[in-house]
């Protein structure tokens, strides 16, 4: 490809995008060259003499020099770039170059290497170099079979590469620690996993020559929170150990290791990372803190000293940043004796003679044991280094953010500790004060380098106010992190306590300081981010770790040894890093506030700053304002991307200067300026265009620029150079302000507890603003290195996000406003800035002179929403760049006006609250009303007043005042004494005419109250009008408090749903009422809660229970509650429902006013209690009235008859358990009048009765043999009778019409047509219908659609009363009417009204269903348990006999052309065939005929006789007990005999006899030994009549047994054969014998009672004559 190089002063074409600049050093003459690519360059790399480059489509070029190409000439031009044609038909996204091998990844995630490989680097066995890009697999070897990795990131070194996975995790090969690996063989060919980094969350890594960095997000709280271990992972030694003397405990972390020795060449060992020697003791416990030089002691190696480890404290640098001050720092101050602790000796001159080396480590425990304290004595010469050139050789003494524990071993330790020794501790704690300490530390701390200028002194109050905060925050604490110990204690962070060498101790002094009241501590920085942001953004809870060779201090460790394993910087872990970058030997980490941290080898300056040691990160030194966003590292420089004055990126260098291609020598350093003191702006940089993107490697820098189109280039920069401005602006604020003011003692008592409070919320709220925005500037800096589009913006495509954290802001701020907290901070902050508060003036940008301190926090704290504005302008400013009708312009116009609209919002919102506070200021000198300030909510806000007598109340008094003020969620009325609040949400405002009155009124309407205010004017009358209504509005709908209060209503709507609690209704009254509501009345579904415990919820009509509910009132006398659930009317309970009460009754069935009136059943008590007993039946007025059933379990008897006020008055039936049976007449709940008593043995009684089974009078007696007694008794039933009368004998020859003297029973019992009346009375009346029958068709069947509809709102709106799916289903057809309820009724319609009434029947919701549920109910609760007596069968069967008249009644009603009982219908005219399918598909549910003649039991027998089946066969088979009993054994006899035998004595003809019958599919012939297996097919037949139910479906049965006896009997006959019944009847006989049927007698008579009469004398009729003529054989077969 033709290439060419042109200076990049020249002016480029306008609308160039990807432009490649390169140049080396930093002086004035260096012009950058332009290598010009016929596509954008998209991403560049750079290894020490070569280059590789990234272009749009994926295409990759090199340039430079290239040993590993074969066929590579000498370059005669070192930019021209060469394509890599093996990559050809690949698409590359990333590239990267390390010292002398390069990479790129496809966008599919394959990895390709190639270049120098003699170290494994490439990835590739065998091979020494790799000319071209050749694939590498990396493989996941844990998987079977093996998967390939896909890549997302790499990074190269000298002799080492990294890849980062879509898993997040890294895989390295090559040689060297800096893989770090768990490995001793090198090189590494294949790719594997650094395991030390497994289950963490890497976003970036980067290589140096020999060492690696990972940028990693922080673990969240729930997962860092583990325990951490208390024993070495490798040796299982104790990590902590504690030593009890007599004056003090000894708590050591020093544990050593033997694991973990990386070896030197010349055979010496190193100690790895984490492992130090034993500590020594010192000889006292207020022995100084000094350093000391070791013994000389024999060796051929050279000697150093043992270094002095220091504890870091915290100043605040010009730009916000915590900085670190360090033994440099220190010993730069003054080297004066008098700084130590104890007034303790020089420094630098101990005796080494006069005692060993003594040390002390106050370090931060982690879970790696790489973090373990490094400490290494080399035997040699006696050696004392100068006090400005202190070096660190530890890890741990770094400051960084402590990590994250609920519990540590080291924290139990101390406990068990502090618990052994008790007061000993606390003595000896006042010899090493904290205060001695921080001298020792901070020497000179009041002129600390790098406080800010704004603050005298560098923090309020001079030195000594600073010792004693630095005091307090290192109470207890490890104090070297460069994070805000209140911060990180707000986050919830528990500390793992670091001890002196020889022991903690507290000083009660400091004790007594720390239990003062302390504002309680509010979290800085977030913990995890937001979580609705989730990965939209990235994350700025990060930490960089490092790892490799730290000869050079790259690691950043606080030492020059290596680390075999990834190991965390503590010290960046609060820095909020979000860039990592490598050179050869140093190290930077970017931050989100646009920080550059920089560390390792500095012999050119290349880390921007001239302080030492350059062995822990430090910041470069930059001029204030500049924001860096791109770093760039090389073999000796340092290339920053920072945002300048405007907008346009700016460019700096620092490390050594290059001149004519040539690297200075240190020799030349003499000479003047051979490299940079701190970073250099390169004065080319203006007219490299908008730069996106630099790199640095070897001597060489790179610059990706654009050149603007249309201005969109410009526009991403400034949008994004705003964001990085405005975060640095907001974390000036955070550090400036909101710390320091969080820190002073007297904040909490100058706010009181409700502003502390608010202040919490406050700075919570803008901790997220912080970090929304920080992470937000973040993206956009990612966004102007990658792609430079709009498309991708969160702010677009999430705007939620930053509308709702700025409206939760702006709410925050408010309510701290509205409180008076901005005033009541004044003084507080006053106390801190001085009386000069330049600073915070400065930050809030007011230029107002003698301003307000309180104003100026209020602008402060007000200035973010500024920003909103400008996010508008800057969407609008990108939109200017797209034609005006294209997608792309909509959207951004969209994005704009989301934002201009929030802020013009939150601009009202400010005024709202200010005009708020002003009021409240100014209250108390308008009026005295009495408890009108407790009505000041910080979320209260006032939209308008009447103390100017705009607004009065109508008919007030003379001398009366009415004060109305309206905020946004009430409305107040005030007078002298007294105010009432009334609710926006239950406040109904309409106007009043003025054509009759001429009165300017509007009419308010409240829950309790209705009134009228008259405004002055109509103009006066409009706005409150207007205001009332808005503030209704958004109180209903929350707008005032989370929307943009766009498109409001004109009025809020009539209906809605809120809360009011009753304070003069004296049903209500100071009950709550929460639900819907109807012009102030609830109206719909709600709940009401009393004071007392009572709860109703359910629906209200006209503010009265109406519909269906639940309510609980609790008892006064138990500790249990009445329940009742069921319907409502007019605030009464009427309609169905169910009353479990207090006392364990629960009733069910309808209620009227409050009353138990209608059909209901009363259980009381359980069948363990004292009196368990079972009513059902009629109730009025609460009392027993009418006919019902009463089951007195207690005594074992059930009464069946007429109530009257809860006694049993009328005709009535009482069984017993033991037999009795009585019917008769009761009056006053007892047995008076004529009646009829049977005992179980048939003993009767007929005759008059005074009292419960009480005889007294005229009667007979009649004896079971037939002999009776008739005259007068007296005496109790069962203890002794008094007889004053004749005793009669019946003679043996009279004949049986004399002997019978049986009873009739039945004739006084309670009629069946008279049973169960008010059951069908509810049903009529649900339909419509005041009587029976009485009411009109149509307005019934529309209640039957409004009946359903309404139960199945219900039941949908009740999650436990939810029908099943099939109910649903059926419950959709039910509502519709059904068209065949008119007209002539044809056969058709008639199967359609059957279908229509199965239906309705399964249906509980419709009238009919519930109607036949309820008499199955009453039928079982009648004829179940003690009511199973064989003496109610008749009553029984004549019961269901009057169910179906009634039922049928209904259905004539409902289908008014149906004819009546016994009625025909017309023949069908369709063909036959279409009958023949009609019949069959229905033959189990109809009689034989059904479209010939109408009956009830035919229609619905089907329906209501399987329901009803249980209890009616028992009667049945009680009654005929005894006939079957001899059917029985009879049929038991006959049947030992086989077939054949049986046959002939049953005296079938032998012509009938099968000769053959089927056996498992094969005929088998008949001999005298078979059994049971002729005519087999009609027995099985035969025995299917005990499964059927009504009489119809039997008779088909007995039907089906005859077709089959003669199907097969016709198989050995002629075809015209014709039955006798001579012929029939003894082969039927034997049918009958095998079909074993055990109660063939019960379902014989149940047939005869219940068989349509229709049918009596047709073939049904016939069939079942002989079926019961075999019956009666069979039993008389015993005596023939």
């Amino acid at each position: 490809m033709e290439s060419q190089r042109k200076s990049s002063g020249e002016e480029d074409n306008s609308g160039e995008r990807g432009s490649l600049h390169t140049w080396k050093g930093y002086s004035y003459s260096v012009t950058p060259e332009r290598v010009l690519l016929s596509r954008p360059v998209l991403q560049a790399a750079l290894g020490t003499r070569h280059g590789v480059l990234l272009v749009e489509g994926g295409q990759v070029y090199s340039f430079g020099e290239f040993p590993w190409k074969q066929s590579q000439v000498s370059e005669v031009d070192p930019l021209k770039p060469v394509l890599e044609s093996a990559l050809s038909g690949q698409r590359v996204v990333a590239v990267a170059a390390g010292s002398f091998h390069s990479g790129a990844l496809t966008e599919d995630g394959g990895v390709h290497m190639w270049g120098e490989n003699s170290f494994g680097q490439c990835g590739l066995s065998s091979l020494t170099v790799v000319p071209n890009p050749t694939p590498v697999a990396v493989m996941d070897p844990d998987t079977s079979p093996p998967h390939t990795i896909r890549v997302l990131e790499l990074a190269c070194g000298e002799q080492h590469s990294l890849a980062l996975s879509a898993q997040h995790e890294v895989w390295a090969w090559g040689s060297g620690c800096q893989l770090g690996l768990v490995t001793t063989i090198f090189p590494v060919w294949k790719p594997l996993k650094v395991e030390h980094l497994v289950g963490r969350h890497v976003l970036q890594v980067a290589c140096g020559a020999f060492h690696s960095l990972a940028l990693v997000r922080c673990l969240p709280p729930q997962e860092s929170r583990r325990p951490i271990p208390d024993k070495c992972g490798q040796c299982n030694q104790l990590l902590y150990t504690m030593t009890d003397k007599e004056d003090h405990v000894i708590i050591s972390d020093s544990h050593y290791c033997p694991l973990g020795v990386e070896l030197l060449a010349e055979g010496e060992a190193r100690l790895g990372p984490g492992r130090s020697p034993p500590l020594g003791l010192l000889s006292s416990p207020s022995e100084p803190l000094s350093s000391h030089t070791s013994a000389p002691a024999p060796g051929p190696h050279p000697s150093i000293t043992e270094h002095t480890y220091y504890e870091r404290g915290r100043t605040v640098a010009q730009n916000g940043e915590v900085l670190t001050t360090t033994d440099a720092d220190i010993s730069a101050s003054g080297t004066d004796s008098d700084r130590g602790v104890g007034g303790a000796g020089s420094r630098n001159s101990p005796d080494p003679d006069d005692q060993a080396v003594k040390e002390y480590l106050k370090k931060l425990s982690d879970t790696s044991l790489a973090e373990e304290t490094a400490k290494m004595t080399i035997a040699g010469a006696s050696f004392q280094p100068p006090a400005d050139s202190l070096d660190l050789l530890t890890s741990d003494l770094i400051p960084g953010v402590m990590p994250v524990t609920t519990s540590s071993a080291l924290n139990n330790l101390v406990s068990s500790c502090a618990s052994a020794v008790g007061e000993r501790v606390v003595s000896t704690y006042e010899a090493l004060s904290l205060k001695k300490m921080i001298n020792y530390y901070y020497p000179g701390v009041g002129g600390v380098a790098g406080v800010p200028g704004g603050v005298p002194g560098g923090f309020p109050g001079g030195p000594a106010e600073v010792r004693v905060r630095l005091e307090e925050s290192m109470q207890g604490k490890k104090s070297c992190s460069t994070g805000d110990i209140r911060e990180e204690e707000a986050e919830g962070l528990s500390r793992r306590l670091s001890l002196p060498g020889l022991l903690s101790q507290v000083s009660p002094r400091l004790l007594r300081r720390a239990s003062r009241p302390r504002v309680q501590a509010v979290p800085l920085t977030l913990v995890g981010g937001l979580p609705e942001a989730g990965e939209l953004l990235p994350s700025l809870q990060t930490e960089v770790w490092s790892w490799g060779r730290g000869e050079e201090g790259q690691l950043g460790h606080g030492d020059n040894l290596p680390r075999l394993q990834p190991l965390c910087i503590k010290c960046l872990s609060s820095k909020e890093v979000v860039l990592v970058a490598a050179g050869a030997h140093h190290s930077l980490a970017l931050t989100a506030q646009s920080q550059v941290f920089s560390w390792g080898s500095n012999s050119s300056g290349q880390l921007g700053h001239m302080a030492s040691p350059t062995t822990i990160p430090r910041l470069a030194k930059l001029s204030e304002g500049i924001r860096v966003w791109d770093v760039g590292a090389g073999a000796q420089h340092t290339l920053l991307l920072a945002d300048g004055d405007c907008y346009q990126p700016i460019l700096y260098y620092s490390g050594q200067q290059v001149r004519g291609g040539v690297q200075d020598t240190p020799q030349d350093q003499t000479e003047g300026y051979s490299y940079t003191q701190q970073p250099v702006l390169l004065p080319f940089c203006m007219n490299l265009g908008y730069v996106s993107g630099v790199f640095a490697g070897g001597q060489s820098c790179v610059a990706l620029a654009d050149r603007t189109v249309m201005g969109f280039i410009a526009s991403l920069h400034e949008l994004a150079t705003a964001e990085r401005k405005f975060y640095c602006k907001l974390s000036s604020v955070k550090n400036h302000i909101l710390r320091p003011l969080l820190d002073l003692e007297s904040l909490s008592t100058a706010l009181g507890p409700a502003s502390t409070v608010l202040l919490r919320s406050l700075v919570r709220c803008y901790s997220r603003l912080c970090h929304l925005t920080g992470q937000h500037s973040a993206s956009l800096t990612a966004n102007l290195r990658r792609r430079r589009e709009f498309k991708s913006l969160v702010m677009l495509e999430h705007a939620s996000i930053f509308l709702d954290t700025y409206n939760e802001y702006c709410c925050s701020v408010g309510n701290f406003l509205v409180m008076g907290g901005f005033q009541a901070l004044a003084k507080p902050s006053l106390e801190f800035f001085g009386k000069c508060p330049e600073l915070l003036q400065r930050l809030a940008e007011s230029s107002e002179e003698n301003i307000p301190l309180s104003d100026l926090l209020v602008t402060l704290f007000y200035l973010p929403m500024r920003h909103l504005h400008e996010y508008g302008r800057l969407l609008l400013k990108l939109g200017t760049c797209f034609e005006v009708s294209s997608v792309d312009y909509q959207k951004l116009q969209d994005g704009c006006s989301k934002f201009e609209a929030l802020a013009l919002h939150l601009k009202r919102r400010r005024k709202e609250a200010e005009y708020t506070y002003h009021f409240w200021k100014s209250f108390p000198g308008k009026m005295t009303v009495s408890g009108l300030d407790s009505l000041r909510n910080p979320r209260r806000r006032l939209i308008c007043e009447s103390s100017n007598k705009a607004l009065t109340l109508q008919n007030s008094g003379r001398f009366s005042v009415n004060w109305f003020i309206l905020f946004n969620d009430a409305l107040v009325h005030a007078q002298f004494s007294t105010h009432h609040v009334f609710p926006l949400a239950t406040l109904w405002v309409e106007p009043i005419p003025e054509e009759n009155t001429g009165l300017h009124g509007l009419k308010l309407i409240s829950p309790e109250e209705t009134f009228t205010l008259l405004a002055c004017s109509s103009m006066e009358k409009a706005k409150w009008l207007r205001s009332i209504n808005q503030a209704v509005d958004q109180a209903m709908t929350g707008a005032g408090q989370s929307g943009s209060g766009a498109g409001q209503r004109a009025e809020p709507p009539i209906s809605r749903t809120a809360s009011y609690t009753f304070y003069k209704d004296s049903r209500l009254k100071e009950a709550t009422y929460e639900g819907r509501w109807l012009a102030g009345k609830p109206n719909g579904r709600g709940m009401v809660k009393w004071l007392d415990g009572r709860l109703y919820t359910g629906t209200f009509k006209n503010g009265l229970e109406d519909g269906f509910g639940d309510y609980v009132m609790p008892s006064k006398t138990l500790n249990l509650n009445d329940h009742y659930q069921g319907h409502w009317k007019e605030g009464k309970m009427h309609g169905i429902g169910t009353y479990k009460y207090a006392t364990g009754e629960l009733y069910e069935g309808s209620f009227q006013d409050n009353m138990r009136h209608g059909h209901g059943m009363l259980r009381s008590g359980t069948l363990n209690s004292s009196s368990p007993s079972v009513f059902i039946g009629q109730w009025v007025h609460d009392k027993k009235t009418g006919y019902g059933v009463f089951d007195d379990i207690t005594r074992g008897e059930k009464y069946m008859g007429m109530w009257q006020d809860d006694q049993r008055q009328g005709t009535g039936v009482i069984v017993t358990q033991f037999g009795l049976y009585y019917e008769g007449a009761f009056n006053n709940n007892k047995m008076q009048g004529t009646g009829v008593l049977l005992s179980e043995d048939n003993t009767t009684y007929e005759g008059e009765f005074s009292e419960d089974w009480t005889l007294n009078g005229k009667g007979v007696l009649t004896m079971p043999n037939g002999d009776y007694f008739e005259g007068s008794f007296t005496g109790e039933w069962g203890s002794g009778l008094k007889v004053t009368g004749s005793f009669f004998k019946p003679n043996l020859y009279d004949s049986d019409g004399d002997k019978g003297r049986a009873v009739k029973l039945g004739r006084l019992a309670v009629p069946s047509e008279e049973k169960w009346r008010v059951v069908f009375e509810e049903c009529w009346m649900r339909l419509g219908c005041e009587a029976p029958g009485q009411g009109e068709n149509q307005r019934a069947w529309e209640n039957i659609a409004v009946a359903l509809t309404t139960s199945r709102r219900q039941h949908r709106d009740s999650p436990e009363m939810n029908l099943s799916r099939t109910q649903n289903r059926m419950l959709e057809s039910l509502e519709f009417i059904p068209q065949q309820h008119v007209g002539p009724v044809t056969m058709e319609k008639y199967d359609s009204i059957r279908r229509y009434l199965i239906k309705a029947c399964d249906m509980p919701l419709h009238p009919l269903g519930r109607l036949l549920e309820t008499l199955v109910a009453v039928y079982r609760m009648t004829y179940v348990g003690v009511g199973a007596n064989r003496r109610l069968l008749l009553q029984a069967v004549n019961e269901i006999m009057s169910y179906l008249a009634r039922i049928f009644q209904l259905v004539r009603f409902l289908f008014p052309d149906l004819p009546e009982e016994g009625g025909a219908i017309p023949e069908p005219s369709s063909n036959p065939q279409d009958k023949k399918d009609s019949n069959c598909a229905d033959t189990q549910l109809e009689s034989p005929k059904p479209g010939r003649v109408v009956s009830s039991s035919a229609l619905l027998l089907p329906v209501l006789l399987p329901r009803l089946y249980p209890p009616l066969f028992t009667l049945y088979a009680l009654e005929k007990e005894k006939e079957d009993d001899v059917y029985w054994e009879c049929v038991l006899r006959l049947n030992k005999q086989p077939d054949v035998a049986l046959l002939a004595f049953l005296g079938v003809q032998h012509k009938f006899w099968p000769v053959s019958v089927p056996v498992l599919g094969e005929k088998t012939e008949v001999v005298s030994s078979t059994k049971d297996a002729c005519f087999a097919s009609a027995t099985e037949t035969l025995q299917q009549i005990s499964t059927t139910f009504t009489p119809s479906d039997k008779l088909q049965v007995i039907q089906l047994t005859f077709e089959e006896i003669t199907k097969e009997v016709m198989s050995s006959l002629e075809d015209n054969f014709l039955w006798s019944m001579d012929d029939l009847f003894p082969v039927f006989l034997y049918v009958v014998l095998r079909a074993r049927i055990r109660n063939l007698g019960s379902e014989v008579s149940l047939i005869e009672d219940l068989m349509d009469p229709c049918v009596q004398h047709g073939e049904h009729g016939i069939m079942f004559t002989t079926l019961k003529a075999c019956y009666y054989q069979i039993q008389h077969e015993k005596t023939t």
